[in-house]
């Protein structure tokens, strides 16, 4: 602890909130791997959340981090794996909450 009277500076990056991103990709995304894809990079890059197969054959990304961690994840996922062809990238942003402890595949 400082001593009283001692001054203090906090340091917050305004420009890299942490956030969380609700992410809806479509196209050719199940079976191809995009899930492993997603957790891969997202790990990386120290973002947590999750990835799922959704039945309308869309995958469903949530995830939590610093905003130029998610940008560049949201770039990855433009691309997808090798296999994989994305036809569309929907991107809701929230408010982080921080439940996530890792970045997880749910089946």
């Amino acid at each position: 602890m400082p001593e009283p009277g001692t001054e203090v500076k906090f340091i917050i990056d305004a420009g890299n909130p942490i956030i969380q991103m609700y992410i809806l990709i479509s196209g050719q995304v199940q079976g191809v791997g995009f899930r492993d894809f997603t957790q891969k990079n997202a790990t990386q890059l120290k973002i947590k959340g999750y990835a799922k197969n959704l039945k309308d054959g869309k995958v469903e990304v949530v995830a939590e981090g610093p905003r130029r961690a998610l940008d560049k994840l949201v770039a990855k996922l433009c691309d997808g794996p090798p296999k994989a062809k994305v036809e569309d990238v929907n991107i809701e942003e929230r408010p982080s909450n921080g439940k996530y402890k890792d970045f997880s595949i749910i089946q």
